[in-house]
């Protein structure tokens, strides 16, 4: 058996293999510098799987992602494919991806840079020192729920079901992740819920109240997701861990994001089976595509994370990180954080930049 690590390369659609490219010229910087050994093995996944096989998710690629130590995952998705079933479309291939691979955990970090602080449409007061995990349940709930879909009524309407469901276990196991984050944090987690008028987050905050039991030393409070939506805006630093089921979190995490001033600039981890996916939660964005305009740092940090959680190589997490605020200090951006001062780069020269810098350190 091989000593390398291998690592599945999915990228999608839109700037999925544009960013990702500029992760994996990250990636051979740590390795080189690290003494760190991996294969990369590419599959094809989304619109673009569609388009050759007729299908988001191809049983290669899923084989590919199930045999990896770890994912790398660009976007998927366009205007492209938004006729077709939902059944087929391209945002399947995610969820089929995080279902066979038992991820239930999805970590994304929300850290506003204090270089960036001009590129928030916040007051700089209000986010400053702003650094938020928020830890989404991520193969429960809504969006995998039974029964669902669409359905023809005899009076010729139609009735649309979705259905939200949450198991103990599957409580518990995510609490544990959120507690085990906030041990490394300041030990702090907000659960996130609507039990006020959904029964399913009133068991949710009944189980996370009772895993709590064996985490005394993490304070742990409870908020409904309207409020934590409007506090989240309000008074970003009073959070630090923010478990939440896995609809909350996709809407609260892309709130979150615009603390930074960009979606692009937030990479997220999703963990629990036996390897890891890592990948920027921004989409596909299809519109600019080709441009050499976005922004590569989310995918980049994304790469950290995977050395973090999926290689125990925090060093070379750090060195990535480290790299990313120094290009930043030295005032380079990409147009979706551009400012006034700044020194506008394409997709290309920031991974360019941040690569010299990582060889550097």
């Amino acid at each position: 058996m091989s000593d390398k690590h291998q690592i599945a390369v999915l990228p999608g659609d839109g700037i999925g293999p544009e960013v990702v490219r500029e992760g994996l010229k990250i990636l051979s910087a740590v390795a080189e510098k690290f003494c760190f050994s991996f294969d990369l093995q590419e599959g094809i996944i989304g619109g673009a799987a569609i388009d050759k096989y007729g299908k988001p998710l191809p049983q290669s690629s899923l084989d590919l992602a199930k045999n990896a130590d770890a994912v790398v995952l660009g976007a998927v998705g366009g205007p492209k494919w938004e006729n077709l079933d939902y059944r087929i479309r391209p945002e399947r291939a995610l969820l089929g991806l995080r279902d066979r691979l038992e991820l239930y955990a999805n970590l994304r970090p929300a850290k506003v840079f204090s270089t960036l602080i001009d590129a928030s449409s916040l007051k700089k007061e209000v986010i400053e020192n702003t650094n938020i995990m928020i830890v989404r349940e991520l193969v429960g709930g809504i969006y995998f729920g039974k029964p669902k879909g669409v359905e023809k009524l005899e009076d010729g309407n139609e009735k649309g079901v979705n259905t939200l469901v949450y198991t103990t276990p599957e409580i518990k196991r995510i609490a544990k992740i959120a507690f085990e984050v906030a041990s490394k944090r300041k030990k702090k987690v907000l659960s996130v819920d609507k039990a006020n008028v959904l029964e399913s987050t009133e068991l949710w905050r009944k189980v996370v109240t009772k895993v709590h039991a064996d985490y005394q030393d993490i304070e742990l409070s409870h908020m409904y997701v309207d409020n934590c939506a409007m506090e989240l805006v309000k008074d970003p630093k009073q959070f630090d861990v923010i478990v939440t089921t896995n609809m909350f979190g996709d809407i609260l995490s892309d709130e979150a994001a615009m603390l930074t001033g960009s979606i692009g600039m937030l990479p997220s981890a999703s963990l629990g089976g036996n390897n890891g996916m890592y990948e920027p939660i921004h989409g596909s964005a299809p519109d600019i595509a080709g441009r050499d305009i976005a922004n590569p740092i989310a995918t980049i940090m994304s790469i950290a994370m995977m050395f973090k959680y999926s290689f125990g190589m925090d060093e070379a997490s750090e060195v990535i990180e480290s790299a990313v605020e120094k290009i930043l200090q030295n005032g380079y951006r990409t147009k979706d954080i551009m400012d006034n001062s700044g020194k506008l780069v394409g997709t290309k020269e920031m991974g360019d930049l941040i690569f010299k810098e990582v060889q550097e350190a």
